[in-house]
């Protein structure tokens, strides 16, 4: 489905990736995981196009979306739920997640869509006419992933989003995250520091290192790799 060679981006002149290649097939759950400032988030940023390469190619189902800006490529069907939540703090729960249904295909499913939402996160439904930004920081993230899956998307990007969550918050989160994917088999490709949950819940990953892909596998074999548990399970 998605299919990355090559690719790389620079900030001033400092290298973010440097000739990234991966994978994602149709349906699959692909996990990125490494340490901070490996370059993570940058990536997702260039598959959704709010960050431009300096170099490399990027398809979706065989077409080169490379030149493509962010709104044609969300158009496409990719969504990307970012680092930090981003909800729109003076629109209600509902506005927010009304303005994820902006494709046409979206538009047409949108009450069907949000019922399946409010089914995944109930507090969404209770708080559906309260101001997003006086939420907790868990319920901004069930409303940003809830956000993202009201654009019917065939690509789900997400971005860190165990961040600054409680442990209790953080287990909900995942368990919506699989129970999405089981739901529709989606295809997504998540970003996370959490490493053992993110590689637990893939199908395969890929360890970013200094903006390099270091490591590639399934769930099993990186978390067997001794690299892996000694870098980041402490083992």
């Amino acid at each position: 489905m998605l299919r990355i060679s090559g690719l790389s981006v620079a900030y001033g002149g400092l290298r973010a990736l440097e000739d990234v290649s991966l994978d994602v097939n149709e349906g699959e759950f692909v996990t990125i995981v490494g340490p901070n400032g490996a370059g993570k988030s940058t990536l997702l940023k260039t598959i959704s196009g709010s960050v431009r390469p300096t170099a490399g190619r990027l398809e979706l189902r065989g077409r080169d979306m490379t030149p493509l800006w962010s709104h044609q490529r969300a158009a496409l069907g990719i969504a990307h739920v970012p680092e930090g939540r981003r909800v729109f703090p003076s629109l209600t729960v509902l506005e927010n997640l009304e303005l994820g249904s902006y494709r046409s295909a979206a538009r047409a499913a949108r009450r069907a869509t949000l019922a399946t939402v409010v089914e995944l996160f109930p507090v969404l439904a209770e708080r559906r006419a309260q101001l997003a930004g006086s939420l907790s920081g868990g319920e901004q993230q069930m409303l940003a992933l809830g956000r993202g899956l009201m654009s019917l998307p065939d690509l789900l990007l997400l971005d860190e989003p165990s961040q600054g969550l409680a442990p209790r918050i953080v287990e909900q989160i995942f368990e919506a995250i699989a129970r999405i994917r089981a739901a529709r088999r989606l295809t997504i490709l998540l970003v996370e520091q959490r490493v053992v949950e993110a590689l637990e819940l893939c199908d395969r990953g890929y360890v970013l290192e200094t903006g390099r892909v270091a490591l590639a596998g399934s769930h099993d074999a990186l978390l067997a790799d001794p690299r892996v548990q000694r870098a980041y399970l402490g083992v």
